[in-house]
């Protein structure tokens, strides 16, 4: 990946809907020059989706828990049962496994308190899990998904 590379992916990121005619102009590219970059970019594996980003109170989402839990056991096929359980939980948007204390993070989505104490009933019936402890985001300060960019700025 090169400068213009880092620089298309940059202006995706800001607005996946541009055109390869809107990022080529930007750029002071040729229009199939860039449309080759872009797909080369997407055939790579670099570019992995173009997505909308929702309003999470506009659409009945407002509540953000973050949920540490501690795992009983580490058996493959625990490990294999849970992450499956999890994937199949809507609310859950962001699932990581983790080193130190905490097993695994989650970041879910829900409207309320209630939805939250609805998706810990689904998680606790699907999963024997040692330790489950939730955190509630009181304010987002910070939200993006736009990555940083070394190459750019080199």
């Amino acid at each position: 990946m090169d400068k213009t590379d880092a620089r298309i992916l940059d202006l995706l990121q800001t607005n996946a809907a541009l055109s390869a005619t809107d990022i080529a102009e930007q750029l002071s590219l040729e229009e199939n020059v860039c449309a080759d970059r872009i797909a080369r970019l997407e055939e790579d594996g670099v570019i992995e989706d173009r997505v909308a980003l929702l309003n999470p109170r506009k659409v009945g989402a407002g509540v953000t828990a973050f949920v540490a839990i501690t795992t009983p056991e580490h058996s493959q096929e625990w490990l294999d049962r849970f992450h499956e359980v999890v994937e199949g939980i809507p609310e859950v948007v962001e699932f990581y496994r983790m080193s130190g204390q905490v097993d695994y993070l989650l970041r879910v989505v829900v409207p309320d308190v209630d939805g939250y104490d609805k998706f810990y009933k689904k998680l606790i019936a699907a999963a024997k899990l040692k330790e489950v402890s939730s955190t509630f985001a009181i304010e987002q300060i910070k939200y993006t998904t736009k990555l940083p960019l070394k190459v750019i700025d080199e």
